[in-house]
C-alpha cells in the first residue's frame, strides 16, 4: 500500500496534466446544461423538511434552509454567535436520488451551539461516493453564510466516513480556508480503502478456490457462500467458538493485517464484518467513479502476509485500476487524492474493530502527514468499538474541544500512536480516549473491559 502511494505521487503529477482537459471537459458540458442553481441537478430530488430549532441558553437559535450549488443545506446560528462555523460532512449516501442533509451527529450539533458557533451543512449536490460534491457544494455553503450570516472569523469542519475523505482532500484544495478539522471514522487512506476490499475478497476467492472475478451480480449469494463453507466461515460469529479452517484462519489474519494490524478486537471485528465485506464487492452498476468507485481500486501493490500455509502472493489474481487515469490523477476528482498536506490541526477519531472503513485508514494518513512533515499538525485517537463510526457523545464532545482549543490556545492534545505494530497489538490499546461508560453499549462487549 506504500509502494502503490508512493509510486502514483511520482506518476501522477506528469500523467495528472494531460489529463486534467480530459476530466474538466464533462463538468463544463454539464455545467452549460445545468439547472438553476437553487434547484437539484437533473435526476434528483431534494427531501430536507423543516428542522425544529435548538434551544439556547433559553432562547432559538436561527435556522435557516434551501438549496444553493444544486444541494441542500442548512444552517442554524444560535442567539449570541461566537463568530466561528462548523461546516458537517456527510458520509456515503448509496446510489438513491433523494439529497437528504445530516445535522451534527454525537449532540455535536448541542454541543456547538450551547459554546457559541454556528454550524452548516450541505446534501452535497450528487449521491454516490462523490468527494468532489462534498468538497465543493460544502465550501460553497460557507460562502453562502458569510452572505446570510456574517463572514465567520473561524471556519471548521466536521464530519464522518466519506465525509472524512471530504475533509481530508477540501484542507488541501482551499488551503487557509479552514481552521481546523474532525473527521471521524474518515476515509483518510482515499483510493486504498477500495484496494482494501479488493485484497479481502480475492485472497478469499484464492484461499477458497472459488475464482469470482469480475464479481458477477449474484456474488453475495452464490460464490460468497461457498466461499464462507469452504473456509469455515459460515457459522463464525463475533464473540463465539472459532470455526474457520486452517485456510480461513489465513484470511483473518491477513484481513487483520490489512485493516490496521494486529490489535484488541481484531478476531471479533472480522467475524463481525466477514459477510458484509462480501456483500460490498458486488458492482452498483453505473459508469461513473461515484456510481462504481472499483474501477480505482487494486491489489497489483498488495503483499498478502500471513503468506502461509497458501502462498497468496503467487497465486491470488492481480487486478489492475480499471481506470487507471482516476487512480493516477491529481485533479479533484470524484475519488480524489490525500496527500498529507493538512497544514492545520487535524483530530481523528477511529474504530479499532471498523473494518468497512478501517484502522488502516489512520495509519496511510499518519504516514502521508509525516512524509510532507504535517505530522505535528495531526493527532489520532483510537476507540475501543467494532461498527462504523461507533461513537458516544462524550468522545465526540472531548475530541471537538480538544480541536477547538488547539486552535485558538495553540496547545497540542493528546492522542495515540497508531502506526507502531508493537503499541497497536497492546491489550490496553485505545483504552485512553474511549469512555469507559459506554462499555456496555454497542459493539463494545466484544472488547475486554479496560482497567
Amino acid at each position: 500500500m506504500r509502494l502503490a502511494r508512493r509510486v502514483r505521487s511520482v506518476v501522477s503529477v506528469g500523467l495528472g496534466l494531460l489529463l486534467l482537459g480530459a476530466l474538466l471537459a464533462p463538468a463544463a458540458s454539464a455545467a452549460a446544461t445545468s439547472p438553476p442553481d437553487d434547484q437539484p441537478l437533473p435526476g434528483y430530488t431534494i427531501s430536507n423538511p423543516p428542522l425544529p430549532p435548538a434551544t439556547v441558553g433559553g432562547q432559538l437559535a436561527k435556522v435557516t434552509q434551501g438549496v444553493h450549488s444544486h444541494a441542500a443545506y442548512t444552517i442554524e446560528v444560535p442567539p449570541h454567535w461566537n463568530g466561528s462555523l462548523a461546516l458537517w460532512a456527510h458520509g456515503y449516501r448509496g446510489q438513491g436520488t433523494v439529497l437528504t442533509v445530516d445535522a451534527p451527529s454525537y449532540g455535536l450539533r448541542q454541543q456547538m451551539l450551547d459554546q457559541g458557533y454556528a454550524w452548516a451543512a450541505s446534501s452535497y449536490y450528487d449521491n454516490g461516493y462523490d468527494v468532489r460534491s462534498g468538497v465543493t457544494t460544502t465550501r460553497d455553503l460557507a460562502t453562502l453564510f458569510g452572505k446570510l450570516a456574517g463572514k465567520p472569523k473561524q471556519v471548521f469542519l466536521a464530519g464522518v466516513s466519506m465525509g472524512g475523505h471530504v475533509i481530508g482532500r477540501s484542507l488541501e484544495q482551499y488551503p487557509g480556508f479552514y481552521a481546523g478539522a474532525l473527521p471521524m471514522c474518515g476515509v483518510l487512506g482515499d483510493q486504498t480503502l477500495f484496494d482494501g476490499y479488493y485484497d479481502y475478497n480475492l485472497a478469499a476467492q484464492d484461499l477458497a478456490g472459488v475464482p469470482a472475478f469480475p464479481i458477477p451480480a449474484d456474488y453475495a449469494t452464490n460464490a460468497a457462500p461457498k466461499i464462507e463453507a469452504a473456509l469455515g466461515l459460515t457459522a463464525l460469529k463475533p464473540g463465539g467458538p472459532d470455526t474457520t479452517n486452517e485456510r480461513g484462519a489465513q484470511l483473518r489474519a491477513i484481513t487483520v493485517n490489512r485493516t490496521g494490524g494486529v490489535r484488541p478486537g481484531a478476531d471479533n471485528a472480522f467475524a463481525y464484518w466477514k459477510d458484509f465485506l462480501f456483500s460490498i464487492a458486488v458492482p452498483s452498476g453505473g459508469t461513473t467513479l461515484a456510481q462504481n468507485p472499483g474501477q480505482v481500486a487494486t491489489n497489483l501493490f498488495t503483499r498478502y502476509q500471513p503468506n502461509t500455509p497458501v502462498n497468496v502472493n503467487a497465486t491470488v489474481r492481480r487486478v489492475p485500476p480499471a481506470n487507471l487515469a482516476a487512480r493516477l490523477s491529481p485533479a479533484l476528482t470524484q475519488i480524489p487524492h490525500i496527500y498529507g498536506l493538512p497544514r492545520v490541526p487535524v483530530l481523528t477519531l477511529h474504530g479499532l474493530g471498523d473494518m468497512f472503513v478501517p484502522f488502516s485508514m489512520e495509519q496511510a494518513y499518519r504516514a502521508d502527514v509525516d512524509r510532507t512533515g504535517q505530522g505535528g499538525l495531526v493527532v489520532q485517537r483510537a476507540i475501543r468499538s467494532v461498527n462504523h463510526c461507533e461513537f458516544d457523545a462524550t468522545e465526540a464532545g472531548s475530541a471537538w474541544n480538544d480541536l477547538v482549543r488547539w486552535v485558538d490556545t495553540g496547545h497540542r492534545p493528546a492522542g495515540d500512536v497508531v502506526d507502531n505494530p508493537k503499541t497497536v497489538a497492546s491489550p490496553t490499546f485505545g483504552c485512553r480516549f474511549t469512555d469507559p461508560a459506554a462499555h456496555a453499549t454497542g459493539t463494545r462487549p466484544l472488547f475486554p473491559a479496560c482497567p
